[in-house]
């Protein structure tokens, strides 16, 4: 069992820049592959960007790819995003995800995780 909790989001310009954080309790976070997913006004709750247990494979949604980073700290059980240049369509809450997994294994679909954190807000303003 492990218990996530976002934070970090908040209010930004377009182009400019945010890192949110997840920090995780109880069973350690090196267990899990950890997941970044987003829930825009009105939308479906998409992918964003998945790293492996170890931290060594990563995978992320075209929209995305080349903006966003995601990475982790076994050691600080936290994973982060780093999201530059950001744009009006980032809107979304932002989730932080994580199931067990094999050991360089990354996931992209809802369904694939078990624990969820409650979201973060992140409102990028034209």
């Amino acid at each position: 069992q492990v218990q996530l909790v976002e934070s970090g989001g908040g209010l930004v310009q377009a182009g400019g820049s945010l890192r949110l954080s997840c920090a995780s309790s109880g069973r350690a976070s090196s267990n899990y592959a950890m997941g970044w997913f987003r829930q825009p006004p009105g939308k479906e709750r998409e992918f964003v960007a998945t790293v492996s247990r170890s931290g060594g494979s990563t995978d992320y949604a075209d929209y995305v790819k080349g903006r966003f980073t995601i990475s982790r700290d076994n050691g600080k059980n936290t994973v982060y995003l780093h999201m530059n240049s950001l744009k009006p369509e980032d809107t979304a809450v932002y989730y932080c995800a994580a199931r067990g997994a094999l050991y360089t294994a990354t996931f992209r679909a809802n369904s694939e995780y078990n624990y969820w954190g409650q979201g973060t807000q992140v409102t990028v303003s034209s």
